[in-house]
């Protein structure tokens, strides 16, 4: 593990340099690649000098134990061995999960797309649930969110909405999100006062920039439309909505979400950009959803992930088999703990796949 440290710090030297180099200062594509590789590697560095230092001391310590007649000073040396060995046990822990290679798409911002499955309106009423359990954790996080596109349920809800989250690392939480998300209660329109079960898929995929995919004007089919929503104000009468259709994938996109078809062209741009984007990046989350279940709704959309159930107060992820009872939380935000398990989870399969 030290020589893997030892590279590892070298690398982060090698790009100190390189990005004060003028001619990389001058490429902004390069120059913000290495801010980011180098703000990814400062926290390995940080703990590898915590660990060098430690090792050092415990050398220290042991010279003193065995060369050292002071029977006072030996006393203190043993003492403090103990202390320095716990010390370097615990790092050593904590540096192998962070060494693990991370997926570079973890540090990106996410499109989040939620459609309303199987139950009809309560699926929809369910979808709206869901969509405002993470604007609010959001919120929390300090996170940015951007509409996309909306179709609102008859009954309320949503039976589909799209929608960007800025902020750092958001698609690195945001992954463990994607899947079928499975809802148990009494529905607003039932009258027997039965316990239906009705569900809404979730989709997260990494926001793909410029530099990850490249769409050529000839490929694209712009069309705009008239954009359909309640209350009639000028955005409902202009042309400002725009569809775009990438030919060579048949893939469509639509944005009505601003005045502006200046920027719902942006915004169906970077959803495209996505959409094309995650036809190879399905590949990288198919390869370890058959490695690691945490993953698994990532590389597969149809997948349960999660049950809410409103009789019993509780909520239970699947693929880890937590259950906890503090759904009333849960669904106005607080879902850090979810995901923070999800994590430690996925990390101690890496782990094991690191053996």
């Amino acid at each position: 593990m030290l020589k893997k440290l030892e590279d590892i710090y070298k690398k982060f030297q090698d790009l100190e340099k390189q990005i004060s180099d003028p001619d990389v200062m001058g490429d902004m594509k390069r120059y913000i690649q290495l801010s980011k590789d180098l703000k990814e590697l400062q926290p390995i560095v940080a703990a590898f000098k915590q660990y060098r230092a430690v090792l050092s001391s415990i050398t220290t310590a042991r010279d003193i134990l065995e060369h050292d007649k002071d029977e006072e000073m030996r006393a203190y040396a043993k003492e403090e061995m103990v202390t320095l060995m716990e010390q370097r046990d615990q790092m050593e822990e904590d540096i192998r999960l962070m060494i693990i290679p991370a997926d570079p798409q973890d540090r990106k911002n996410a499109v989040v797309e939620i459609r309303a499955g199987t139950g009809g309106d309560e699926a929809s009423i369910f979808a709206g649930d869901l969509y405002r359990m993470y604007l609010k954790f959001f919120e929390i996080k300090g996170w940015k969110v951007e509409p996309v596109s909306a179709t609102e349920g008859t009954a309320g809800g949503f039976k589909e909405v799209i929608f960007n989250v800025i902020g750092d690392g958001v698609y690195g939480q945001m992954k463990y999100e994607s899947g079928v998300h499975r809802v148990q209660r009494v529905p607003k329109t039932e009258t027997q006062g039965r316990v239906h079960t009705s569900a809404a898929s979730v989709v997260t995929l990494p926001e793909a920039d410029e530099f990850d995919v490249e769409v050529k004007p000839e490929d694209i089919r712009k069309d705009t439309f008239c954009s359909s929503g309640p209350g009639g104000q000028s955005v409902n009468t202009t042309y400002s909505a725009v569809r775009l259709t990438h030919i060579p994938t048949g893939i469509v996109v639509s944005c009505q979400d601003q005045k502006s078809q200046i920027k719902n062209f942006d915004k169906a741009m970077t959803v495209l950009r996505t959409r094309i984007f995650e036809m190879e990046y399905k590949k990288f989350l198919d390869e370890i959803s058959s490695r690691r279940k945490t993953m698994v709704s990532t590389g597969d959309r149809s997948a349960k992930i999660r049950t809410y159930n409103f009789p019993q107060g509780r909520v239970t992820d699947h693929r880890i088999g937590l259950t906890l009872y503090n759904l009333q939380n849960i669904i106005n935000g607080d879902i850090q703990e979810l995901i923070d398990q999800l994590q430690l989870a996925e990390n101690a399969e890496r782990l094991k796949a690191e053996v």
